[in-house]
């Protein structure tokens, strides 16, 4: 029986003055024992893709917890990457969330990395020490013409060198384990890792509406209407929804699941008291 992991995401600061509260949130992080902690990275921000070598050598080798530095690379040439990926070997970071990152109006991508595939086949080629992961959809990438189209594309950028996956946030399981029986048909045999996000706050969901395929279902909306005048109520309904979601997954055998924090210690602590027996038992089960 192969051990169900439990990591966290979390983003650097816009400032580098915010970097004191995100160490103390990290602290708090690492005290719940996680398997890695993924540090993001956005094309739109030179600094804070240095931001993000540096939070994911600072997690390895301060806190002693395996990390994954995110690389979007859209708006990269070959040297820059090779640059970056020389940098986190220094470190001793070698976990990659592979990304092209998002598309900045009026800024065009450079010719290097097109397609993430083209990163993934770069940096397997380049750097076989690194362990690669990429990020899949459960919803379908909103770029995809179809379902079949997604997972053709999918197929591909697996077969580049992957080796993991990380979902984006999903809110309904039924679409993850559709999504992950067409993994399985197409032949994509690469760990899936559930990403989940705890929607605490009712600006956060709407947010999420706008700014990602995520759909939320008739379940949750139903909580956002009753409880949108209760912040208090609608925190502790979304985490019990989010709780819900875990505990059905790890009990359908899922590879692992990756919490979207926020960088919100409190949410992942109460959130890993409730569901640490699940991953505990799992690890005495890896271990016997």
């Amino acid at each position: 029986m192969s051990q169900t992991t439990f990591s966290f995401e979390i983003f650097p600061p816009n400032k580098e003055s915010a970097a004191e509260k995100l160490t103390e949130t990290l602290d708090e992080l690492v005290g719940l024992s996680p398997d890695f902690i993924s540090v993001t990275c956005t094309n739109k921000n030179d600094d804070l893709a240095r931001l993000t070598v540096k939070l994911a050598g600072y997690v390895k080798n301060r806190l002693n917890v395996p990390s994954i530095a995110h690389l979007p690379a859209a708006y990269l040439d070959k040297q820059q990457v090779s640059e970056i990926l020389n940098e986190l070997e220094t470190l001793g970071v070698t976990n990659l969330l592979a990304l092209r990152g998002d598309r900045i109006e009026g800024r065009k991508p450079r010719d290097d990395f097109r397609h993430v595939s083209d990163l993934i086949a770069y940096v397997h080629e380049n750097f076989p020490d690194f362990h690669i992961s990429a990020a899949c959809y459960p919803e379908i990438h909103p770029e995809s013409n179809s379902r079949v189209d997604d997972i053709k594309h999918l197929k591909y950028k697996t077969d580049q060198g992957v080796d993991s996956l990380i979902t984006q946030m999903f809110f309904d399981n039924e679409s993850f384990y559709r999504f992950r029986e067409c993994c399985e048909l197409a032949d994509i045999n690469t760990p899936i890792v559930a990403g989940i996000m705890p929607i605490v706050k009712r600006k956060q969901a709407l947010r999420i509406l706008n700014t990602s395929s995520a759909t939320l279902p008739k379940k949750f909306t139903a909580i956002l209407n009753k409880y949108h005048d209760d912040p208090e109520s609608l925190k502790a309904a979304g985490l019990a929804y989010a709780i819900d979601q875990i505990v059905d997954l790890v009990t359908q055998g899922v590879a692992g699941i990756h919490l979207y924090t926020m960088n919100d210690a409190e949410t992942a602590k109460y959130i890993w008291q409730a569901t640490r027996s699940l991953f505990e038992n799992g690890r005495k089960v890896h271990q016997a």
